[in-house]
């Protein structure tokens, strides 16, 4: 079994017990501090049951590009799609089943990149992918969990990926993503009960 299947497979089994609530007071605080534009492309990475892509979707108009939701987890991505079903139109958000690295999209298509509770399974190959598709100036916002605060269950332990290091401080997090080589990283610490977790934006070199 590849590392992409297991992990979709251990998702599959979560899709219906998932934690709706803290991923969506997670996505809200992402979407908030990159605030991307209503006439934005938007992909979700490694979308879940599709917090990011609904909130997002909900907030602009009917006019504007579909998000982009994409997870290696069909029953992520199902129970994603029910929970969109009446909320927003069905165009609004583009589901895709595939892995999220490399994403579906060609190069220099996106204006934004979202990736909520997902990059410590994706690995350092998600950050450049991510400066692959973004235009020049795009944005990029993503959540890492503080590592003094992070208990993975043993289902997933074995699943976080060796090549993110995992920021004790805010500050960490945003010199890591400059090292990646985005500019203008910014990030803070979101506290969720007895959570703390790392939100950064940061945007790739060019444009304007």
């Amino acid at each position: 079994m590849t590392q992409s299947a297991a992990l979709a497979g251990a998702f599959d089994e979560l899709a219906d017990s998932y934690d709706h609530r803290h991923h969506e007071e997670i996505a809200r605080a992402l979407i908030a501090w990159v605030a991307p534009g209503a006439g934005d492309q938007v992909a979700d990475v490694a979308c879940g049951a599709g917090a990011v892509a609904l909130q997002l979707a909900r907030s602009r108009p009917e006019t504007a590009h579909p998000v982009l939701a994409v997870d290696v987890s069909p029953g992520m991505v199902e129970v994603g799609r029910a929970r969109a079903a009446g909320l927003v139109p069905d165009a609004a958000i583009d589901w895709r089943v595939a892995d999220a690295v490399p994403l579906p999209v060609a190069d220099r298509s996106l204006d934004v990149v979202l990736c909520a509770s997902s990059l410590h399974f994706l690995g350092c190959r998600a950050p450049a992918d991510w400066r692959r598709a973004l235009r020049p100036g795009g944005r990029v916002g993503f959540t890492l969990p503080l590592a003094t605060h992070f208990r993975p269950s043993e289902r997933f332990s074995g699943h976080v990926a060796r090549d993110v290091p995992l920021p004790r401080t805010a500050q960490e997090a945003s010199v890591w993503a400059a090292e990646c080589g985005f500019t203008e990283a910014e990030s803070r610490v979101l506290v969720l009960g007895t959570r703390r977790v790392v939100v950064t934006s940061a945007r790739e070199p060019g444009g304007r």
